[in-house]
């Protein structure tokens, strides 16, 4: 959109919280001066999750894009002021741990802190004490503490960006209630209310967790499910006597007792300070959307429920037990407040393709409130947001992750792990099986270990394979890096080095495009020649307009006018569709097909006795596909290798699955063939250098700084060329690392220290059995081969040295057999 357009664009926010309230305020400094913000209560603090939150901004995620919305949301709150007080409090957050486990974890937490850019440190027990003098230090093993975190006032950051807003041109009405929405030719047109009807180019629904409902009216799912959360406050302490409101709102730091799930915060009061007290620990509460009462028929708001004593009561014992002060002090006021979860606990961002200039800005905590609007307003001006936002893409999620049980389901286990201690494997039991590939029953005969993603079950190893274990000697795990793991795993990357294994696929995303203009159309929106006879596939890349990676894609040109694509999410396919011009079809035959991967130096004598064509080297050669027979089982047979090793990714129908995989598995009997795992396949592919998308690199990063130039062909005309042509050298790479001691692992995330400075952190990790030490890919400044950096893990320094890559195979001698 050029920008003569956007700064007519007429724009309707709905909901004036603290994400409405922080995207008028983006939008109209980018220069959309015709914005209008809709709330049907009053305000400034209408009745919504803003009104109520206590403000906790805690900084420090898994996600590092999360961790930058929370960095924002500080920097900027920070620099607000209300009635001549800040908006934000930087009292610092303090998490303590009662436990080993939680000890190790917040060293773990220190880690992501490096990695990201956040300022903490590891406290003892007498330093945390020291700042909060109430803790029984006895009961601790330490803590972190995280000084730039602290608190943000939602309300009075709501008035100061609605009064810059106003400056700039937006008007903010209240008491507006949305009735509908309005669109023609599969755009939004209009906002109806029920005091008038709003004409707009582009709708924003910011209205929390009435977000499923506005969604309704405009015909667009909402995947989120509001819970409530109990909140409590104490009588006046001796303890906080002096603390009068001269300081804001607290002087101490957050303190998160994450073992009981609770959090404590200081409140001013004119007669003298309170413990303000949250909950994780009770049952979760689910709230209906859609049954929630304007703020005029709420006892005192929509967001704020009857307090349950009952369900507190532990939790109290609790926090008497971690603050031994508060036994001479009780609860004096407390209510359940609601709030957004998703299934996966992450926003829910970005425009539909199926209504277009209808946004989604929900499930939206304070705590990243300013971090998504500025993301969400420069996707809105600009394009795309300046940073990778993958993880809160609205397209993200599988139609089988948006129906309402699922949604429930999931929603309420992640309110429950809200606190846990995760690990990066760990699956949620609920619903669980939901997706299975046709080989499902065979792989449970096999004792197979599955792991979760994308709703499908996915084989990490399988115990059928014990026995091959027994050959190979490991190091030592620790016990983090233990879980979800098995030795098996290396038994089965040797058993595909030396043998033949089967690998189920099927969760790969396959989508089909076809029509007399589908050449045309992947050769504009991709970055390699596609330009090839039927029969040809190539491994390509989908970019933006600024040359980031959206993803990597491989193309199989089956006939002139009909291709089958590997993908990485349901996000592709929604890109695709966004560009697909009229005559050009896409879509999505993931579930209606299997695939098998058989890799290994004998998989050629497995294949070819089971077919009449030619699957020698020369009669199909490397990256090209067939369509044939296996026995009695039509297959799409792709000689592709992710492992790293001879072999062919063959697709059939999901009716013929089973069949395929017994006709394979008989047919492997006699060259000892296995069934193999993901943990084997993730060691294989490293060991290769083959990236994967969303965790190697993403749209935050261009193709020849995550080394995956050799895929654009800048002879031809594609998105982001002309970006690319503009490139300054690059100042990162994505650089692999060998860990010095065969013993040593980590697993991702981890801060990568270069002359005793965090330089980068770990996107993926993994042992690689066949070189016998762990292989990390790390962003780094460009590093010669053979420097030498230190990877933090669990606060230990591991030496590791910069590697030439691929650290497998150079030559290609075991794939070009």
């Amino acid at each position: 959109m050029s920008r003569t357009r956007a700064q007519s664009s007429r724009v309707v926010v709905i909901g004036a919280g603290i994400v409405g309230c922080s995207l008028a305020d983006e939008l109209t400094a980018r220069g959309w001066a015709e914005v209008t913000v809709l709330e049907q209560g009053p305000l400034p603090a209408p009745g919504g999750s803003t009104s109520h939150a206590p403000g906790l901004v805690f900084q420090t995620a898994p996600s590092r894009t999360m961790t930058g919305f929370a960095a924002y949301t500080v920097r900027k709150f920070g620099s607000l002021e209300a009635d001549g007080l800040p908006c934000f409090h930087p009292v610092g957050g303090l998490e303590i741990a009662t436990t080993e486990a939680r000890w190790a974890d917040l060293h773990r937490k220190a880690g992501l802190a490096a990695s990201w850019g956040v300022r903490g440190e590891l406290l003892t027990p007498h330093q945390c004490k020291q700042l909060w003098p109430m803790l029984d230090e006895t009961r601790l093993h330490g803590g972190f503490h995280t000084p730039d975190d602290g608190l943000a006032r939602a309300v009075p950051a709501c008035r100061a960006q609605i009064a810059r807003a106003e400056r700039r041109g937006a008007r903010f009405l209240e008491r507006h209630t949305v009735t509908g929405i309005e669109r023609e030719g599969g755009r939004v047109t209009g906002v109806v209310t029920d005091r008038g009807t709003f004409p707009a180019d582009h709708v924003v629904s910011a209205a929390g967790f009435w977000g499923p409902v506005i969604g309704a009216m405009a015909g667009v799912d909402v995947p989120l499910l509001p819970l409530a959360h109990q909140y409590a406050r104490t009588a006046p302490l001796p303890e906080l006597a002096g603390l009068d409101g001269s300081r804001g709102e607290a002087g101490r730091p957050i303190l998160r007792f994450q073992d009981r799930d609770l959090y404590f915060r200081e409140h001013a009061d004119p007669a003298g300070g309170r413990i303000g007290i949250g909950s994780y620990a009770h049952r979760p509460m689910p709230v209906d959307p859609f049954t929630v009462p304007a703020f005029d028929d709420a006892p005192v708001m929509p967001s704020s429920l009857p307090f349950t004593p009952q369900d507190f009561a532990p939790s109290w014992q609790d926090s008497v037990g971690l603050l031994p002060a508060l036994g001479a002090s009780r609860i004096e006021e407390g209510f359940n407040g609601v709030f957004s979860f998703t299934p996966d606990g992450m926003p829910v961002l970005g425009e539909s393709r199926r209504l277009r200039g209808f946004w989604l800005a929900e499930a939206v905590w304070v705590t990243h409130s300013a971090g998504v609007a500025k993301a969400v307003a420069e996707w809105m001006t600009d394009g795309r947001p300046a940073v990778d936002i993958h993880e809160c893409d609205l397209s993200r999620f599988e139609d089988a992750q948006r129906s309402p049980a699922y949604i429930a389901d999931r929603g309420a286990r992640n309110f429950i792990e809200v606190y846990d201690v995760i690990h990066p494997l760990q699956p949620m039991d609920r619903p669980r099986p939901l997706r299975t590939s046709p080989f499902y029953p065979r792989q449970q005969e096999l004792g197979a270990y599955f792991l979760e993603g994308g709703g499908w079950e996915r084989p990490h190893w399988y115990e059928a394979n014990a026995p091959l274990a027994a050959a190979v000697e490991l190091p030592e795990r620790d016990a983090w890096s233990a879980r979800y793991w098995s030795p098996i795993a290396a038994a089965e990357a040797r058993a595909t080095r030396e043998g033949v294994a089967l690998y189920d696929m099927t969760p790969l995303r396959r989508l089909e495009v076809t029509g007399p203009g589908a050449l045309d159309f992947l050769q504009h929106m991709t970055t390699n020649n596609l330009r090839k006879k039927p029969g040809a596939v190539t491994y390509t890349l989908l970019l933006d307009g600024t040359g980031g990676i959206r993803s990597d894609l491989t193309v199989a040109r089956l006939a002139p006018d009909r291709f089958q694509i590997g993908a990485n999410s349901p996000a592709d396919l929604d890109w695709l569709l966004r560009h697909a011009p009229s005559g050009v079809h896409l879509r999505d035959i993931t579930s209606g097909t299997c695939c098998i991967g058989v890799w290994g130096p004998l998989a050629r004598d497995l294949v070819q006795p089971l077919t009449r064509d030619d699957f020698s080297h020369q009669g199909f050669g490397y990256f090209r596909a067939k369509e044939t027979y296996l026995g009695h089982v039509p297959v799409t047979a792709l000689r592709l290798s992710y492992v790293g090793e001879l072999g062919w990714e063959l697709y059939t129908t999901a009716d013929l699955g089973l069949r395929l995989w017994d006709t394979l598995w008989e047919a492997g009997r006699e060259h000892g063939a296995i069934a193999a795992g993901r943990s084997a396949f993730n060691s294989l592919r490293l060991e290769k250098g083959y990236r994967a998308w969303g965790t190697d690199m993403t749209d935050e990063h261009h193709p020849y700084e995550a080394g995956v130039g050799f895929a654009v062909r800048r002879d031809k005309d594609f998105v982001g060329r002309e970006a690319l042509e503009a490139l300054a050298p690059p100042s990162r790479r994505l650089t692999p690392l060998l860990l010095d001691d065969p013993a040593a692992v980590v697993l991702g995330k981890e801060p990568v220290h270069v002359a005793g400075t965090p330089a980068g952190y770990v996107t993926s990790a993994a042992y690689g059995y066949t070189l016998g030490r762990c292989i990390a890919y790390a962003w780094l400044p460009p590093l010669a081969t053979g420097t030498r950096v230190d990877i933090e893990y669990f606060g230990e320094k591991i030496p590791a040295t910069v590697a030439d890559e691929p650290l497998f195979d150079p030559k290609m001698t075991h794939i070009l057999r």
